[in-house]
């Protein structure tokens, strides 16, 4: 074949190039004929043959002989060749025929343009869009194939901006659009900002001219759907007659594609029903829909037909749409048989298999066989083959080098791509890297609202809520980060704002939870109620938690009932809102109402995590007979069986009431199997309320071999000790926690005031007001003598005078933060506070006090529960 190829090269390599071209390796083998033709002969075979796909390379062939015989092309023949060589794309061949267009004399101006157009659609479809512009602007009667070929052109290059400018050139020379005109430029309009202004006057232009072909309305439902218009996509598809196969996969397509899923499915039937067959495009398009909809027994029909249909089951297209559907149903091992099955696979078929164990978290599976596809098998992975394995990488303990897959995108070429860069900010937050995640964000050309969103939640995923909450901004602002192309690169990028969408909103309101900014909550509800976003379920749940861990009991419930939808996590969000407010009673009614709500309508019921919030919210109350009777029917009324973090819970509901003994035989009757550290610190931390040293000491120890790097266990410890007096062994806890390296989290207090979050650390100078606010505490704290407040300098773990103790104890996190709301708000107003540790005895004792002498309201929220300190009590009742 190398030496028939070559022996054609031969033959072109006869006529004169431009020095600068050179002859094509890959041309399919000349005829061997050697009977005489006439020049029509000639031409006719060759027209006859660029009319077939398959007889592309013949056509070429028959081409070369011909110029061999002696026979010159003509405008008829030129135009033929250029087709088939635009049908291989084949850019080298392609201007090697353009070289013989100007030898043989047809490359002068005249009458005649279908060489020229034949031209620009040759550089259009082998990738020169410069030089089907330079062909195009020499044509001296352009008509309408012209204009086609080169709107069509920019299309292909993705300039949409270059589309709709040649149309309005092309209205300029009184050059009237054709029906292909119009698809080219509806196609352009859908990938414009502005396109639906655009589109519709597209339309009425159609509707004007009375183009009203299947294949133009066609083109318009896409353009619709793709403009987010789904209601004119269907309103246009549903009025136009004669639709073939393409216009139900379009609408079908559409459909899924702006997660209108169970519509695509109603159309497929509709589809089905009319007595249309579907083919590979309509399957791989209604797969996603049952996929997304998790609708398995439509999916496995599909599959069933498929398995009838020979050329359906050899479509990879079809092929990676059942995998990605059998591992969205939860069924990863279904999608396994069915990618075994697949005899070509595809790359895409390979990342169906990959992303979808990816999804189902068989992390080992999914890296295991991205090694086989790379490194055995040899294929290429593309971007959507890393955006996959990257968060399978984050969660699989057996693969150490999680780093080293960066490499790997580097190597591959791959650290440019907006997906990947994505993937990676996203892995690098989940490790803790938040400023690595930080710098790929940095590096990125074009940033849409996937990559704002990864790194917001980013921050969220660090605990670093006020930077999450700045970028918020950032991204709304603009920033020069989001760019748009356009048809020249060295042209400046315009900074473009984004608008939040509603994974926005749920990723940044749990920021606005944990800094109790509730000024910022509010902003955020606002904008979702504007942008109709307020609706969406999980933009829904996000605000009934912001208000309640922002101390807005009343607010969140108000939400939760003008929620049109809600599912298991909104319900979840609230028992636990009444749990952490100490309604433990109230949160036990929710719960029981959410349990007859799923009983009438069997759609929501309680889940693992329902039960983990009601017992959390029984623990804060006392409630201890209602969870021990919900733990012991959890499983015989729900099919629930009790995990680890149950039995945490529960050892916390007993050890919080005093039953010490109890929770400890409750972990010893744990089975063997589950992790204990949840339950044994639960116990650890009952100890400490109710000072139990025996048993303390028996869950400390449990924990140092658990969990010998936690702060939090030695610091308990620790204070059970020095509330006993037992000063060597407390500050032997404490050198050992030196000797480990392991360092006491500080305690950190957020407050919001105006447009800002300020935040306090123990001890902290840093502050603009701190000397203020230091001086301001000491004097409270006489006035607060005086009202009979004795500071509790038990809570100091430090071996010191009572005298630095006190003081000590006014520059704790939370009472700074009080301090501040106090002198920087006006009298009446409530203050709100979040701690990221458990409050002190003495700042829970000293702010009733506060509350009292300062006629305020104060809300603290610690990393346990709210505390609503109102003239002098707490609404914990001192149970916490």
């Amino acid at each position: 074949m190398v030496v028939e190829m070559s022996s054609l090269n031969q033959q072109l390599l006869l006529l004169p190039y431009p020095s600068s071209l050179t002859p094509n390796k890959h041309l399919p083998p000349p005829s061997t004929a050697t009977e005489p033709r006439s020049p029509s002969a000639w031409i006719d075979h060759l027209r006859s043959q660029a009319q077939s796909s398959s007889s592309f390379h013949q056509a070429i062939s028959t081409y070369a002989n011909m110029v061999t015989a002696g026979v010159p092309p003509d405008n008829f023949a030129f135009p033929a060749v250029l087709k088939a060589t635009a049908g291989i794309q084949d850019l080298n061949l392609g201007k090697q025929i353009h070289a013989h267009v100007f030898k043989f004399g047809h490359a002068l101006p005249s009458s005649v343009a279908a060489v020229p157009n034949s031209l620009v659609n040759m550089y259009g479809k082998c990738g020169d869009i410069h030089a089907a512009r330079r062909v195009f602007d020499g044509i001296a009667n352009r008509d309408d194939v012209s204009w086609n070929s080169m709107i069509a052109a920019a299309g292909r290059f993705e300039e949409w901006e270059l589309s709709i400018q040649l149309l309005r050139l092309m209205l300029l020379e009184n050059v009237e659009p054709t029906s292909f005109t119009l698809v080219s430029v509806a196609h352009a309009c859908s990938n414009l900002r502005n396109g639906l202004l655009l589109g519709k006057q597209v339309h009425a232009f159609m509707l004007r001219n009375g183009d009203w072909r299947t294949f133009t309305n066609n083109a318009l439902v896409t353009m619709y759907a793709k403009l987010g218009r789904v209601h004119e996509a269907k309103a246009l598809f549903d009025v136009f007659d004669d639709k073939d196969l393409v216009s139900w996969n379009t609408i079908i397509s559409s459909l899924s594609q702006n997660d209108r899923f169970e519509e695509a499915l109603l159309y497929l039937h509709a589809m089905l029903q009319t007595g249309i067959w579907p083919d590979g495009v309509t399957f791989a398009s209604a797969l996603p829909a049952c996929s997304h909809l998790e609708m398995l027994s439509w999916g496995k029909e599909i599959h069933s037909f498929v398995l009838k249909n020979n050329h359906l089951i050899e479509n990879s297209f079809v092929g990676s749409a059942l995998v990605d559907m059998y591992c969205n149903c939860k069924k990863a091992e279904k999608g396994r048989l069915v990618f075994e099955g697949i005899v070509r696979r595809t790359v895409a078929v390979w990342n169906a298999m990959i992303s979808g164990y990816a999804r189902n978290e068989f992390d080992y599976e999914a890296i295991e066989l991205f090694v086989e596809m790379v490194f055995e098998l040899g294929l290429s992975p593309n971007s959507v083959t890393l955006s996959s394995v990257l968060p399978a990488s984050v969660r699989c303990e057996e693969f150490l080098d999680k780093e080293g897959i960066h490499g790997c995108v580097v190597k591959w070429g791959f650290e440019k791509d907006k997906y990947v860069q994505n993937a990676l900010m996203d892995m690098y937050s989940r490790i803790g890297r938040i400023e690595i995640s930080r710098s790929v964000f940095g590096s990125m050309n074009r940033r849409d609202i996937v990559s704002w969103n990864t790194m917001i939640t980013g921050y969220v995923v660090c605990g670093r809520h006020d930077d999450a909450l700045n970028l918020l901004h950032d991204m709304q602002r603009g920033q020069g980060e989001h760019r748009i192309n356009t048809f020249d690169d060295d042209e400046d990028k315009e900074s473009v704002p984004l608008k939040p969408n509603s994974v926005t909103l749920m990723t940044v309101l749990p920021g606005c939870a944990a800094l109790a900014a509730l000024g910022k909550g509010k902003e955020i509800h606002a904008y979702a109620i504007k942008q109709k976003l307020s609706k969406d379920v999980a933009v829904g749940s996000a605000l009934v938690d912001m208000y309640a861990k922002c101390g807005c009991l009343n607010l969140s419930r108000i939400v939760f009932e003008q929620m049109s939808v809600r599912n298991v996590i909104t319900w979840n969000v609230l028992i636990m809102a009444y749990g952490m407010h100490g309604k433990g009673e109230e949160a036990f009614e929710l719960f029981k109402r959410m349990v007859a709500e799923g009983d009438n309508n069997g759609e929501i019921r309680p889940n693992e995590v329902t039960y983990i919030a009601i017992f959390a919210s029984l623990s804060h109350s006392g409630m201890v007979d209602e969870g021990l009777h919900l733990f012991h029917t959890m499983k015989a009324k729900h099919g629930i069986q009790p995990t680890s973090d149950h039995y945490a819970c529960l050892v916390d509901l007993l050890g919080r009431s005093g039953r010490i003994e109890e929770a400890y035989k409750l972990i010893m009757t744990m089975p063997s199997s589950m992790n204990k550290v949840d339950a044994w610190s639960s116990l650890l931390g009952a100890c400490k309320i109710h000072q139990n040293l025996e048993i303390g000491e028996i869950a400390a120890k449990q924990l140092f071999v658990l969990e010998p790097n936690v702060a939090s266990h030695y610091v308990l410890l620790s204070n059970i000790y020095s509330s006993a007096g037992l000063w060597d062994q407390a500050m032997d806890v404490r050198k050992k926690m030196k000797e480990m390296g392991v360092r006491k989290e500080p305690g950190c207090s957020w407050i919001e005031h105006g447009d800002e979050v300020h935040k306090f650390v123990a001890g902290d100078i840093s502050h603009p007001q701190s000397k203020e606010l230091h001086e301001y505490l000491e004097t409270l704290s006489q006035r607060m003598k005086k009202e009979g407040y004795v500071p509790d300098t038990s809570c100091v773990l430090h071996n010191v005078g009572e005298e630095e103790k006190e003081t000590m104890l006014c520059g704790h996190s939370e009472r700074l933060a009080i301090a501040f709301g106090l002198l920087n708000t006006s009298h009446g107003t409530t203050i709100r506070v979040a701690k990221n540790l458990r409050v002190c005895n003495d700042c829970h004792v000293a702010t009733k006090f506060i509350s009292k002498i300062m006629d305020r309201e104060i809300i603290l929220r610690d990393v346990r529960r709210f505390h609503h300190f109102r003239n002098g009590t707490c609404s914990c009742g001192d149970y916490w």
